[in-house]
């Protein structure tokens, strides 16, 4: 039986050639169940929307492993600090932003705690060394704070289509579906 793969964007969608959308496809290929989730308004997101559009979403896909992007980790932040999640199979939280970004159209996501509880059996952080919105100081606090495992990725600016990260095949070989 194979497993449901939520993927969740940040800041501005990722669309095409983003590898959220390319690891979309690549997983319904493989008849993977995958709901590529689209938030709305994401050039503009308020954290009190997007909280209910996810729990929505959740209630009726009922994912088994969930990958996030960029902001999306925040938003899960938040809902595994307010309790409001069922546990998944596996969690990935890919390019998180420092919890205390400063970025005006985001603000209503900064500044918050790391969380307590993942809400996941399995998690792995996945950053890079030259992450314009995580630095390497950053992103190993954060992966003590939350005591999981780290992926670091040499180079690889925030991990989205404008640092080269379309197809990413080591990704999809995480997953196993």
């Amino acid at each position: 039986m194979s497993k449901k793969v939520l993927l969740l964007h940040g800041w501005g969608g990722s669309n095409h050639p983003h590898w959220q959308s390319w690891l979309a496809g690549e997983l319904a290929k493989e008849y993977g169940c995958v709901s590529f989730f689209e938030f709305s308004d994401f050039d503009m997101p308020k954290l009190d929307v997007w909280k209910e559009e996810l729990l929505a979403h959740l209630q009726e896909f009922k994912p088994d492993i969930v990958i996030c992007h960029s902001l999306a980790n925040i938003l899960w932040f938040h809902l595994c600090n307010d309790e409001a999640l069922q546990e998944v199979h596996k969690l990935y939280l890919v390019a998180p932003p420092c919890l205390e970004c400063k970025i005006e159209e985001l603000k209503s996501f900064f500044p918050l705690e790391a969380p307590k509880k993942l809400y996941a059996k399995k998690i792995l952080l996945i950053t890079s060394t030259n992450d314009p919105y995580l630095s390497m100081e950053e992103a190993e606090k954060l992966q003590k704070e939350l005591e999981i495992a780290m992926h670091v990725v040499k180079d690889g600016g925030h991990l989205n289509a404008a640092s080269g990260y379309g197809p990413w095949p080591w990704l999809f070989g995480q997953i196993h579906i």
